[in-house]
């Protein structure tokens, strides 16, 4: 049964010819066996690729770029610092603490190193992260796009760093279940999963932005309708910033600068927020001089993705995810450095794809073989996409 076939058509069971009732699996079930086929092709690509140019596809996979800083951490503590010339100085500082620490937590208990523990984190993560997004997309708009969501989610062009030693799959695990939590009235969860998010990457700041505003919402509607406030909405908001802060904060005490330390780490790696005037540099070069590949692709992934943020508010998402988003993309376009990443940066904010996956549903139904065509395409341009990048580029991911 083909993937498009199988959104238009939810689980359930039918008798057998004993005439008892034979179950299916649950539509969960369904979503996640989908996500990790589609990434186990993506796998199998890449190790044909990457044995064809007498690579190793496991070390693509888990040593890659920061990769490397993320194992080093995990193995060894913060501590190391890299310096090239007077203004590029790269302090592993920079790297959020959740990860290394997840890494170093499943090498000590089970019998494996840690480029291995790396990506056990990973690939669990990313399970982890397509259920919340099947969970979420359910709740929204019915199984269908809920599992419609997971397998666009897999088959992004840059969703090859789903199956890395990096630190996505575990922001995006956070976000999605803290963002169902708000969604369901779990305001504690909302805010526990909001901090952790906070303690896995830069960015993962967003999902707290998104848990205040709806507990300001909240709480808002709460005391101008019956005059009392809940704790609930309280507590959410209090936990979501404290694992982001709290990593700011201990990095500005190792610096000497406890409000400044971390920006100037970051700065030190060439990444500012600069209002986008970097992005407008390059996508000028890219335009008047050409350039590479990726660096085309990132120019139309990121304005995909503000056309997805339109489309999102036209159609009346729910504050969280539009707040969530929001964040997300503001940092990927006003942020200095790196153009080619911020694809990567963009995979946390799955919101974005709730209008595809509603569209794709509603092909799928009418005319499944033009569904079947589009995930096909999808499947084979992040395969491809995937491969380019891990084997064939050596621009930082």
């Amino acid at each position: 049964m083909s993937h498009a076939s199988t959104l238009a058509r939810p689980a359930a069971g039918e008798p057998g010819a004993d005439g008892r009732v034979r179950s299916r699996p649950s539509p969960a079930c369904t979503a996640l066996a989908l996500f990790a086929a589609a990434r186990l092709g993506g796998a199998l690509v890449l190790a044909a690729a990457s044995l064809a140019a007498g690579k190793e596809p496991l070390t693509l996979l888990g040593r890659t770029w920061d990769s490397r800083w993320y194992l080093d951490i995990a193995a060894h503590g913060y501590g190391r610092t890299l310096r090239f010339g007077s203004d590029v100085v790269q302090s592993d500082l920079a790297f959020f603490p959740l990860y290394p620490a997840l890494v170093r937590a499943v090498s000590t208990v089970l019998p494996v190193g840690g480029m291995t523990a790396g990506l056990l984190v990973s690939w669990l993560a990313a399970a982890v992260a397509a259920c919340g997004l099947y969970a979420l997309g359910s709740r929204l708009h019915g199984r269908a796009v809920g599992t419609a969501l997971v397998v666009v989610w897999g088959l992004l062009p840059h969703s090859v760093v789903l199956s890395m030693a990096y630190t996505e799959p575990v922001l995006t695990a956070c976000a999605a279940w803290s963002l169902h939590a708000v969604l369901t009235g779990r305001w504690v969860w909302a805010g526990a999963l909001a901090c952790l998010a906070g303690l896995a990457r830069p960015n993962g700041i967003a999902v707290a932005a998104a848990v205040v505003a709806a507990a300001a919402v909240e709480l808002w509607h709460l005391r101008h309708g019956s005059g009392r406030a809940a704790r609930g909405p309280w507590a959410g908001a209090a936990l979501a910033p404290l694992g982001w802060t709290a990593y700011l904060l201990w990095v500005g005490h190792r610096t000497g600068d406890p409000l400044g330390g971390y920006f100037a780490v970051q700065r030190g790696w060439g990444s500012r927020f600069d209002f986008g005037r970097d992005a407008v540099g390059s996508v000028r070069h890219l335009v008047l001089h050409g350039d590479r590949l990726d660096v085309a692709m990132s120019l139309l992934v990121v304005a995909a993705a503000v056309l997805l943020y339109v489309l999102l508010l036209l159609d009346r998402a729910p504050l969280p995810l539009l707040v969530h988003s929001g964040v997300l993309l503001l940092i990927a376009l006003g942020g200095a450095g790196f153009f080619a990443s911020k694809p990567r940066f963009l995979l946390p904010a799955f919101p974005l794809l709730l209008p595809p996956a509603r569209a794709l549903v509603r092909t799928a139904r009418a005319r499944p073989w033009h569904a079947t065509a589009v995930v096909g395409a999808l499947a084979g341009l992040s395969y491809a996409y995937g491969a380019y990048l891990l084997v064939l580029t050596d621009t930082p991911l």
